[in-house]
This record gives structure tokens, sequence and C-alpha cells, in this order.
């Protein structure tokens, strides 16, 4: 699945290699003449395992004053639910993030900080990694609090939120690189959508996301027989062994064997794919096929066989298609494979629109002829000294090695793989590669993806003679998602028990106006402005809002349709920002939300346990989390969506529940936008129907 939090792994370790084949390497077509490689020496490791049954590796190294650690715990987000596609990444980011019992995430941030530490965790495809970096002076304290974000993260919600919400703002931003689109679909296309190695991450994925679901993920995968711990550093084994044991004792939990990883799909698309995108002057392409796994017996061949057609400068697709007849502003082939399931074979670049077509033809030409004709041997003898002076890299300090031996643990390889490798790259020869290259690929079934403007092609796709099929690359909108008659029987069902909670369905129905006094503070972040704000809703849409500021009064005033805002004695028609403003305010007035299935132009679902989403007419939607305790809503999440402006996600805790009118209304509530504090809003009175009139609410200071 194509989504990734960053986190600071490589302060640990190199594992950016960990779901990657060996390390690109540099080119040799400069005129560089390699030195003979030196041998690869493995450091002494010394490998237990705790009386918990978590397997430790433990490098001394005493060149440098500093003690570093990961631990790879077998999970990943090709365990995610399909309805909940982004689940692992939000634990693996949450982990950290939301702290422990004893400290926030923001606590933890400044803990470390001060001793030039980190501890960092990450969810990756098929890995799930806590890691750690200290001085040496400071290992008790670091591997203290390693430990505590290991065994007992607090997945405190605010930061689910925030977590959510990034992602939600990468969802809306996936479109913006025409590379990432071809980077995204050609993996979709080739793993196919319904598993997943190849579907995406949507909106209506995320909402469903929620903290019992966060922490049913982490209880399932994170327990010590499903957890290799390496560290390396200025320590001694027995001392570091011993405290481990100490640190560790009391993790104790089990949970059943983790199965195995899905299969990937053995039925990728073939023909020709483009997806459009309109003011854009180039095409980025990708083409191939699924490529293999590192444990392939062919593996060194196909990797030799790709550096030859497009592994540098001195490949010939560069030669041939960018540098003689200028078609690709780039371009690179790689035969893709993993540890434990076939990666890609994937043409990569970008061209000129007008050439697009053109520059697939030349490509297919020379996959044709490396399928058919022996390489030179100038282009095997350089393709494999690149080859093996890359992978040297991995191995060039006892952290990397340690690294590499982690990841083949990881994965079941044998420790002598790398030297198995390393040989399996010196035995190729020109025959193995044209061999591989006539059995394993097959041109006649590669994937062909163009993103850019066909318009602009000089030559239509069509002469490639092969099926052609455009790419729908559209974001899906949530609410289009949950047109279930279940979900929203249920969701009717949920509210109902919510309105029963809150004083009834009759009394709920009998506010008809209400006034609204409460005071506002906003966040240092935003300002820290102080105000007092009276509201007033007069059913079914009147809304009016006098507040007062340190720099003076503000009064707005909406009718569902249209309005105005004074300001230092002027008013003016209420611009469209605000009407969208008020427009959700509107939505989200306490008896007209909670009577929500009796409107017909609203619509209820559950959108998850617990959570119900009501929505209306344009963009007006909120996600209500009940509180499964007292079926009162604790928490409201929407969108605000305003002209010439970033969508704002927003978030509102509700708490402090107070009668009136008989009608439990919440006398707290504080707002968060885009994951951030941003506002807090303490209730001071509320009336209900004391008789307002649309005529006096509309009437101008």
């Amino acid at each position: 699945m194509k989504i990734k939090f960053s986190a600071s792994v490589a302060l640990c370790f190199a594992l950016a290699t960990l779901h990657a084949q060996p390390t690109k390497r540099p080119d040799s077509s400069l005129g560089l003449k390699f030195p003979p490689l030196r041998e690869i020496q493995l450091p002494k490791i010394e490998t237990v395992t705790l009386p918990n049954g978590m397997q430790v590796m433990l490098l001394e190294n005493h060149e440098l004053p500093t003690v570093r650690g990961v631990a790879l715990v077998r999970t990943g987000n090709l365990f995610d639910p399909e309805d909940k596609i982004g689940l692992a990444t939000v634990v693996g980011a949450a982990m950290r993030s939301g702290g422990i019992k004893a400290k926030t995430g923001d606590e933890l941030d400044e803990q470390l900080e001060n001793i030039a530490a980190s501890v960092e965790t990450e969810i990756g495809e098929s890995s799930g990694t806590v890691s750690f970096s200290c001085l040496k002076e400071n290992t008790a304290e670091v591997l203290a609090a390693f430990t505590d974000i290991l065994t007992a993260p607090e997945f405190r919600e605010d930061k689910i939120d925030l977590l959510k919400n990034q992602l939600r703002s990468g969802i809306s931003r996936r479109n913006d690189d025409p590379a990432g689109i071809a980077s995204r679909e050609f993996a979709s296309l080739l793993y196919g959508k319904d598993n997943s190695y190849g579907w995406d991450l949507e909106y209506a994925t995320v909402d469903r996301i929620q903290r019992p679901d966060v922490i049913a993920f982490y209880k399932r995968y994170f327990f010590p027989a499903n957890t290799i711990l390496a560290i390396r550093g200025d320590f001694k084994t027995a001392e570091m062994k011993a405290r481990l044991e100490k640190l560790f004792g009391t993790w104790t939990v089990s949970q059943p064997k983790v199965p195995p990883f899905p299969e990937v799909t053995k039925r990728p698309a073939s023909g020709v794919f483009y997806a459009t995108v309109k003011g854009v002057n180039q095409t980025n392409f990708a083409i191939g096929q699924q490529g293999g796994t590192l444990d392939d017996k062919e593996y060194p061949a196909l990797e030799v066989m790709a550096d030859i057609l497009g592994g540098g400068f001195h490949s010939r697709l560069f030669q041939h298609v960018r540098t003689q007849l200028g078609n690709a502003y780039s371009i690179s082939a790689d035969w893709g494979a993993n540890y434990d399931h076939p990666g890609l074979f994937e043409i990569a670049g970008s061209t000129k629109s007008a050439t697009t077509t053109a520059t697939f033809k030349v490509i297919l030409e020379e996959v044709e002829k490396i399928r058919t004709e022996p390489v030179t041997a100038e282009e095997l003898e350089t393709a494999k000294a690149s080859v093996l002076n890359g992978f040297i890299f991995n191995f060039d300090t006892p952290t990397k090695t340690l690294n590499r031996l982690l990841i083949y643990k990881y994965y079941n390889y044998p420790d002598d793989f790398l030297f198995r490798y390393q040989k399996g790259i010196e035995a190729v020869t020109a025959a193995d590669v044209l061999r591989v290259a006539k059995q394993r690929l097959d041109p006649e079934k590669f994937a062909i993806l163009a993103v850019g403007n066909p318009k602009d092609f000089s030559v239509p796709l069509s002469s490639l003679d092969r099926p052609i099929k455009e790419i729908d690359i559209t974001i899906p909108d949530p609410k289009k998602e949950s047109d279930d008659p279940e979900s929203e029987a249920k969701g009717k069902e949920l509210l109902q028990k919510v309105q029963k909670a809150v004083g009834g369905v009759d009394k709920l129905a009998a506010i008809k106006d209400l006034t609204v006094k409460n005071s506002t503070q906003l966040d240092q972040s935003a300002g820290g402005l102080k105000a007092e704000q009276t509201n007033f809703w007069l059913a079914p849409n009147h809304f009016r809002q006098d507040a007062k500021y340190p720099f003076g009064d503000i009064a707005v005033y909406f009718d569902g349709t249209a309005g105005w805002i004074n300001a230092q004695r002027s008013t003016v028609p209420l611009p469209a920002a605000q009407r969208a403003q008020i427009g959700i305010e509107l939505f989200r007035t306490w008896p007209a939300l909670l009577l929500s299935d009796q409107a017909a132009d609203r619509k209820v679902s559950l959108t998850a346990p617990g959570v119900i989403e009501i929505s209306g007419t344009g963009d007006n939607s909120i996600r209500i989390t009940v509180d499964p305790a007292t079926n009162l809503p604790s928490k409201e999440e929407y969108q605000l969506k305003q002209p010439n402006a970033p969508v704002a996600n927003l978030s509102v805790t509700l708490s402090d529940y107070k009668a009136v009118a008989g009608v439990l209304m919440p006398y707290k509530q504080v707002l968060s936008q885009n994951g951030k504090k941003a506002a807090e809003f303490t209730v001071i009175d509320v009336q209900a129907n004391t008789g307002l009139k649309a005529a006096v609410l509309s009437r101008q200071p």
C-alpha cells in the first residue's frame, strides 16, 4: 500500500533499505576504474532470546560514545482492514506522538531534545520499527523511554486526530504531482486495486479509523515473540543483556502467531493506460510488469540486465532515448525485488508531451533488443562493477552490517545471503543476461502508463496497437461511499440513543430558539485572543452572532441564504467565506443536529462503531463520536470549505453537560483545526424559547 509517514529512523540505522532491493549503485560510465572489492567482514554479534521471547542482537562497538537500536515488529500496512486503510500508518506514528502514560508526546520531545537523543516509530508496508539513538551517558534514560513507547504507548486521541488530518491532507494533494500519480497508479495496475498491495488510501477509510481500532491493532502485533531488537554501540554486552532483561521483564503479553502477509495477485493488468492531467507540457510514464523476490536464483542476472538497460548514464535507454533522440527528460529501468513478495520491473521517466508515443516505441524496441541479442562484454563488465560497488556500501560500517543481518533475520534469509548474492553477481555472463531477459521479460503483457495530456501527444497512443483504457484519478468524496441501508439504520438507531440521553425527542423538538453566551479563548499558537460571543439561533435557519473583541465589536447575521457583517460601524453583505462558516454552524446547532433523522434533507449513517455521520445539502457533513458509557456526543468532526482557501479539518471535543429546557447541552467545547488546538469555548449562559424574531435578529447595528 502506497502510504507512509516519515520517521527519523535513519538516526538509528539506515532502514531506508528495509523494503527495497540493495542500494542503488554509483554509475561507472565516467571512465572510473573500480579497485578490487574488499572482502566483507561480519562483525561479532551476540544473539540472545529474552525470557519473554523477544530476540535480541547486540553489537558492541566502542568507536563512538553512542548507542543506537531498532526493534522490528512483524506487522505492516499490508494487514490494514480494507475498510480502514491507513490504520497501520496511524498506529505507527501515534505510538510516538501519543506519548506514554506519564508523558505526552510533546513532553517526550522536549526531554529527548535536551539530551540530543531520539526515539522514533513507524509502520511501513511489511514491518513496524521502534528505534532510538543517544549518547552513551544517557543510555539508561533513553532506553527507559524507548521501552515505554514500545510496550505501553498511550495513543492520545488528539494526536490520532492530527494524524488522520494529515492523511486527509495528503489525499487532497495526491494528484498535484504527476510523477506521484504515475508511481501510485502503476503499482495499482500491477498489483491490483483489490488487495493491500495496490489499493489507495481514501477519505472514507481514514474517517472510519477510531482510537479503539488503533489500540486493537497495536495489541495484535506488538508482543515480545513478534519482535526482534538490535542494538549497536558503546556498551558492554553482558551489562546490556542484563539491562534489557530487567526493562522488558514485565512485558509478557502474548498473541497467536502473526499470519503470513497476503499473497500478490498473479493477474496484473496489461495494455496501455493513461491518466489525464491538464496544464502540463510533459508526460510522466511507467512501463513494465511484476518483478520478483531477492532470493530468486535468477535475481543477480536480472539486476545486471536491468542495469544495462536503464541503470545509469551508461545504460542503453539513457544513451538512446535521452541522449541520442532527446525524447526523455529522465529515464531508468529497475528489476524490483522485495524480500517476501514480488517487486516491479519498471521503466520510468518523463518526456515531452509531443514525443510520448514515440518514446514508448523506442523503449519497447530496446526491451526487444535485449531479449534477442547478447550484450557486449563492456556492457556486462560495467554493469557488474556498478552493481557490486553499490552493494558493498550496505556493509561498509558495523552499523550497516548489523542492519542488513537484522533484515535477513526478520525475513528468514540465511546469514550468508550477502555472500551468495555477491558471488551470484560475479558469475553472471552475457548468456545469462540474454536468457533471463528472454524468459522473464514479456513486453506483450507490459502495462504502459502515461500521465499527461493526451491532446498534446503528436502520435496517438492507439498506434501502439494495444488495448487502451483511461484511468480515473478522481478523489472519491466520502459522502458518496456511505449509501449502505444497513449503516443508515444503525446510524439512526445510535442517534436515537443520543436523543434519549440528552432529554428526548419531544424536548429537543420543543426548542425553537436559543441564545447562547460564551467566552472564547484562542490558543496561544492562534494568537491567544480573548472574546465574548452571544449566538442567537431561530429555527430553522436564522443565525446572528454579536462578538466583543479587544479591537472592537463585530456582528454577523445570516438567514440561510444571505446576510451581512458589521465591523467598525460599517455594514457589508456577508462574504462567501463567512457564509460557508456560518452555514456549518447552523448545520451543527444542537437541537437541529440531533433531530437530523427527522429531516428530509439530511442523511444519517454509522461509519464506525460509535460514530455517526450526518450529511446534508452542499458540503455540510459532521461525524459525531458517541461516548458508549453515557450515549452523549464526545466529539464532532467536520470540514470547512471556503472559496480560495485550503480545506480546514475541524474537531470539537464536547464536555461539561448541563440541562437547558430539559435538554443536556455541552457547556465546554475545545476546537482543533488540522489537528492543532485552536480555541476553547466556555458557555456562560443559555436561554431557550425567549421568543426571538427574525426581524429583530436581522436589524443592523
